[in-house]
């Protein structure tokens, strides 16, 4: 039976299906040269049982039919779309799980700056899960732990990547009617290891840890938006997307994992619920929906999905976009 290690290395999104599925715990995700994980097996160990070829979504796709609807939307909160990359809607979504004493899944911050996918179980942890963050996340056991709030009945909001969202539907192997996954239109991730030299050089710089970080203050603009990163001495970095270096890199698709620059997701037929965006060039398509501070793209691929937008609508102004 074949493993997981017949998988070519640059088609790899490192979304750790494999690892979170293999009965034997024989699999672990491990860094390569570039600081991205990918998995290695314990030969001494693999049954050989072929699981991890199942779960996988590169070697094991699975079409989708789902007829997506799009809309421009952003939260009349002020003060949540100022704290948001665009339009504030994963906050709406949250906060509808959250609200039926639900789980949320996302990528947040770790106690060293490193991007880590983590559960919030509390509207005031919420805001570790706001916002973009251009590195790419660690999964750890967060499909396991998803899968058990799912077995006991817990309504489940997953944020990821798409091909994290592809990998942990693979993982869980049937659909879960109190399961809401949410992707996004994704540029790419970059390797862990650049982001880390990336912030080690500046904390030596500014003589501090970092505190707090932003890869989307919008300042000056939400089109021309800046990285901001607060540092525990009260030193503040800031600079636009233009004139720092880790942005100028990772928006020149210089320090981006192999397998996004051939990557099997990038595409209209989603696995998730919801895909969200910044819906650039808004400006000029719905420009009464534009004021500069953020609007976002929601893409409703399934009836789940659009029921639970038309939930919050009150919340909210929005248009439909095709």
């Amino acid at each position: 039976m074949s493993t997981i290690a017949q998988l070519n290395t640059e088609l790899c999104s490192g979304c750790a299906a494999c690892e979170q599925s293999c009965p034997h715990r024989c699999i672990s995700m491990q860094a390569d040269g570039e600081g991205f994980l990918r998995p290695v097996i314990d030969g001494q160990q693999c049954a050989a049982c072929g699981l991890c070829v199942r779960v996988c979504p590169i070697l094991s796709p699975e079409s989708q039919q789902h007829t997506p609807i799009a809309y421009a939307a952003k939260v009349k909160d002020e003060a949540v779309r100022s704290t948001s990359s665009s339009g504030g809607i994963f906050t709406l979504l949250a906060e509808t799980v959250l609200e039926q004493g639900g789980v949320v899944y996302g990528a947040g911050f770790s106690d060293a700056f490193d991007v880590v996918h983590m559960a919030v179980e509390c509207r005031d942890d919420l805001p570790k899960l706001r916002s973009s963050k251009y590195v790419q996340s660690q999964i750890g056991d967060t499909f396991r732990s998803a899968k058990n709030h799912l077995d006991a009945g817990r309504t489940v909001l997953f944020s990821g990547t798409p091909c994290q969202i592809e990998g942990l539907l693979k993982f869980l192997g049937k659909p879960h009617n109190n399961l809401i996954t949410q992707d996004i239109v994704c540029h790419g991730v970059p390797s862990p290891v650049v982001w880390r030299q990336y912030t080690r050089e500046l904390e030596k710089n500014y003589g501090s840890l970092i505190r707090s970080v932003n890869f989307r203050y919008k300042s000056p603009s939400w089109r021309s938006y800046s990285v901001q990163i607060h540092f525990q001495n009260g030193s503040v970095y800031e600079k636009l997307r233009s004139k720092d270096s880790y942005m100028r890199s990772f928006l020149g698709d210089l320090t981006l994992r192999p397998s996004c620059y051939c990557c099997s997701f990038k595409n209209a037929a989603r696995s998730s619920d919801f895909t969200l965006a910044d819906f650039w060039g808004i400006q000029h398509c719905i420009p009464e929906m534009d004021d500069n501070k953020g609007t976002s793209l929601v893409i409703c691929h399934t009836e789940k999905a659009n029921a639970i937008f038309e939930s919050f609508q009150d919340k909210i102004l929005f248009m439909q976009a095709n």
